[in-house]
């Protein structure tokens, strides 16, 4: 029987996952190049620890994305978010519901429809968690959605840098805030923006996940009107992202030792360098834990759907920010 690279043994499967964990941590790997080695595994051996990979990229994303707060002025934040706000309401509105009449003209499974809108209109992967128990999804329509999702976000994360430096002249407000608008997920989000500068990292990071937070009222909207009693997930990240802000504004001007160099860098330096890196991992394990029968499974309609709620979504807020930032 001939040997293909997918029916290696596990064992130098895992080697091989190893090493090229190995290169993300000790090298510097951009975001889009992680993905990419992480799709590479996935597709030509297969993710040899892929019972773990959920857990683990959930957890590492947000340890990372608080880490990142560390390196945040509170007040840059709270005018990023201020102004951000009133743009956050109207674009998530006008996603879910250009996303219902979509679903309805496509022919879309209701609660895969319903699970998209989500995703796009808030952050994408998190969104649909935490609304999937509420309408009792089931384990198909949620691969579904996340698969339409994904996809989506590993395009964002190669698209928007190249739109953002080669095609159109941004401010770095201007780009982070795009990006934290128009980009699904927030591991793509601070991905692209990071692309950009440093500037517009902190800016998309910051109304990303302000937006995140409307997962909760959403939530809360979706079981009233279904009058469902499943439980509602709090990103409890987000808030940890918040202190993280807090405690690297003003803790400095109660300990000033805390901004002394070791190594030529501040502690709070380090927190966000390890905040980078761990984005960096995180995109790696994700590119890895796509498999072609996801994308065999998710079908042309929901990529359709997927893709004009993003037509939409980027086109209006690139319009907006161009006009009033």
């Amino acid at each position: 029987m001939k040997t293909t690279l997918l029916n290696l043994p596990n064992t130098l499967k895992q080697v091989i996952f190893v090493l090229c964990l190995v290169v993300c941590i000790a090298f510097k790997v951009d975001p889009p190049l992680a993905l990419l080695m992480g799709l590479a595994i996935a597709l030509v051996i297969g993710h040899p620890f892929i019972h773990l990979n959920k857990k683990a990229t959930t957890l590492l994303l947000q340890v990372s994305v608080v880490c990142l707060g560390f390196k945040i002025d509170f007040g840059e934040a709270m005018k990023a978010g201020k102004e951000g706000f009133l743009f956050t309401v109207g674009t998530i509105g006008v996603t879910l519901l250009a996303g219902y009449f979509i679903g309805k003209k496509l022919k879309i499974d209701e609660k895969i429809s319903q699970l998209i809108s989500n995703g796009t209109a808030i952050c994408g992967g998190s969104a649909i968690a935490a609304v999937a128990p509420i309408i009792k999804a089931n384990d198909e329509q949620i691969s579904v959605s996340l698969g339409t999702i994904f996809i989506l976000n590993s395009i964002a994360l190669f698209l928007f840098p190249w739109i953002g430096l080669h095609l159109i002249d941004f401010t770095d407000q201007q780009f982070g805030t795009w990006c934290a608008i128009a980009i699904h997920d927030t591991s793509s989000v601070v991905g692209a923006a990071s692309k950009f500068s440093p500037k517009a990292l902190q800016i998309a990071t910051t109304i990303k996940l302000e937006r995140a937070l409307w997962i909760i009222p959403i939530s809360l909207a979706t079981a009233y009107f279904q009058k469902s009693t499943g439980k509602i997930k709090i990103p409890w990240f987000i808030f940890y992202f918040m202190l993280a802000i807090l405690i690297s504004t003003y803790l400095p001007r109660y300990l000033p030792f805390l901004n002394n160099k070791l190594g030529g860098s501040t502690l709070f330096e380090y927190a966000f360098m390890f905040g980078r890196k761990g984005l960096v991992i995180t995109l790696f394990l994700i590119g890895s834990g796509l498999s072609l029968k996801t994308i065999r499974q998710v079908g042309w309609r929901p990529i359709l759907q997927g893709v004009l709620l993003w037509a939409i979504i980027g086109s209006i807020s690139l319009i907006v920010i161009k006009g009033v930032l």
